[in-house]
Formats: C-alpha cells, sequence, structure tokens
C-alpha cells in the first residue's frame, strides 16, 4: 500500500464483528477482546470520540451488528523499547534484503507502531510490500518489494525461495534430520498459541494440524548445547522453534519453546524475574534466518545472501 504521511503518524486498529460478538455492546466487546483497559476505562474512550463504528461516533452502550466495522485512533502511546539499526545490504529498483536485528517487530503488533521494521522503511522510502516476516525477536534476513507486482511474484507458494537458519538449543544435536510430519496445538500448555510437532511415525498425526518439513544439520556441537542449521521446505507458524522443542531440544532465550514456559506467563504479566532471566541465558530467543536464495524475480539472476548471528560464537559447554 502507499503510505500517506497521516498513516504513518497515526494508528488506526480496526477490527470487523462477526457472529460471536453480535448482540453485545461495544464497551462490553472492547473490554474483553483488549483487556488492558477495564470496561469503564473502554466506555471512558468510546465517549471521547477516539473509537468508531462504521466511521461514526458511538456510544458505549451500542448493540453490535454482523460486519460492523470498529476503529480505535489511540493516539501518541508510548511503545516499549526496540532495535531500530536494520541494514540494508542490498537493494535495486525492485526489491531489498534487510538484515533485522533481534527485538524489532516486522509488522506493527500490540504496542509496537512506530518501533517497527514497517514503519522504519515506509518512513524512509513510502511505498513498501514486507515479503516475509520473522518474530520480533528472530534476527536476520527478509525481503521486501518495492511495488505490489513484484511482491505478489516474490510471495507465490511456489516461488523458489530456499531459507535457511541457525538456531541455538539446549542438548546434544549431533545427528543431521529430516523432519517431517504436523505442527498441532499443545494441548497440555497454558499458553493457547503454543504448538507442538508430531513427526509422520507418529499415530495420529494425519487427523490434525498443519502438513510441516524441516532439514537440520548439526553445526556445531558441544557437552551442553547445539547450533543447528534448519532448512525450511514449509514456513509455518513457530515451525523451527515448535520443532526443535517437541525433539527434546529447547531453543536458548525462548520464554515460550525454551525450558520453561512459565517464564512466557510471567512476562507477559510483567512479572519475570531475575532468575528467569538467568534460565533463559539469552535476553532473546537464538533464532536466525541466515540465507536467503532466491532467482531474482524481475532478471531472473540467481540471488544469494548470507549473514552470521550474534550468537555464532557461543560457549557450547
Amino acid at each position: 500500500m502507499k503510505h500517506t504521511p497521516e498513516s504513518l503518524a497515526h494508528r488506526v486498529i480496526r477490527s470487523a464483528v462477526d457472529w460471536s460478538s453480535v448482540g453485545r455492546t461495544l464497551a462490553a466487546y472492547l473490554a474483553s477482546r483488549f483487556t488492558y483497559r477495564s470496561f469503564e476505562e473502554w466506555s471512558e474512550r468510546i465517549r471521547s470520540g477516539e473509537i468508531t463504528v462504521n466511521g461514526v461516533a458511538a456510544a458505549p452502550e451500542y448493540i453490535l451488528q454482523l460486519h460492523d466495522i470498529i476503529e480505535y485512533r489511540p493516539g501518541d502511546l508510548p511503545e516499549p523499547e526496540a532495535d531500530l539499526n536494520y541494514r540494508i545490504i542490498y537493494e535495486d529498483e525492485f526489491l531489498w534484503v534487510i538484515d533485522k536485528p533481534g527485538n524489532l517487530c516486522v509488522h506493527p503488533s500490540g504496542p509496537f507502531f512506530r518501533h517497527t521494521l514497517w514503519h522504519l522503511l515506509s518512513s524512509r522510502y513510502g511505498e513498501v510490500h514486507l515479503v516475509n516476516r520473522l518474530d520480533r525477536e528472530t534476527s536476520g534476513l527478509l525481503l521486501a518489494a518495492r511495488d505490489a507486482r513484484t511482491a505478489a511474484k516474490l510471495g507465490r507458494p511456489d516461488y523458489p525461495i530456499v531459507k535457511e537458519y541457525l538456531v541455538l538449543v539446549s542438548g546434544v544435536f549431533a545427528s543431521a534430520m529430516d523432519a517431517v510430519g504436523r505442527l498441532v496445538p499443545d494441548r497440555l500448555s497454558a499458553v493457547r498459541k503454543k504448538r507442538r510437532f508430531i513427526g509422520d511415525n507418529e499415530s495420529g498425526s494425519e487427523c490434525e494440524g498443519e502438513s510441516c518439513r524441516t532439514r537440520l544439520f548439526p553445526e556445531r556441537v558441544g557437552k551442553k548445547f547445539s547450533l543447528v542449521r534448519a532448512v525450511l521446505e514449509t514456513g509455518r507458524m513457530h515451525q523451527i522453534r515448535a520443532t526443535m522443542f517437541s525433539l527434546g531440544y529447547p531453543v536458548v532465550g525462548d520464554k515460550l519453546y525454551g525450558v520453561d514456559e512459565t517464564i512466557f506467563l510471567r512476562l507477559r504479566d510483567g512479572k519475570i524475574s531475575a532468575a528467569d532471566r538467568e534460565k533463559l541465558i539469552l535476553d532473546r530467543q537464538a533464532l536466525h534466518s541466515a540465507r536467503l536464495s532466491f532467482p531474482h524475480p524481475v532478471t531472473g539472476e540467481a540471488m544469494e545472501f548470507t549473514t552470521v548471528p550474534d550468537f555464532a560464537s557461543f560457549d557450547l559447554g
């Protein structure tokens, strides 16, 4: 999309009403979906005119209808600190290849708006189409296009992009492995979004979840930790992190797929402790997009880029 000074200066959060929310009041809907404010606080925001329904100011008691569009313009909210030092390692008239630091969101999410790669690039270049995304704490290479046509071509599921990651894990990962199976909800976890990997040789794996495949190779192996190269054959949410965790090699520094998922819950509640940080070892998950290779979408030229993560020389014990 083309970004105007207005769209970059002010955040707009949009939400469409589905059947599950029809008949509820606007204030009750917001308080249940966005729990960082109480019912009374949301009611006050609605009365102040910050929130509209279908482009019109509404009352807290407004009864929601199917497909209503709710917009919230929160104004200038304080944002958590982020590492804004991204690097452009290649650019031409069609695309960029970017080396993203850990602790930088790709797209606006939660409290992050200006402190995102999207906002940084859009403010500098105008029209930007981010082709692939990385988790906030994942560092490394990603692609962005200068126009929608190039983005659509690069984003096709069959476009031959090779993505390789380096991941630092606990445990001795001594042999290569082709992890073929499915990602399913981790029903034993207290965290709803957590997933687990089930190999094709495990019973019931064909009945649920998303198919996935990750080829895994030991790069450096120590007595306590291993540096593993992961080659994605599919691109699923949390694919590498969930796969390594389920295989018995939790990711170093990972609050959710590391050695103790309760750290994620305490971080969410603002109660993470010094003991938690010591257990994590690193202040972010040790996952890095290390290599991208693909044919140029216009010229067809073979393109290949590599970067080294900050944990590459980590003492493996």
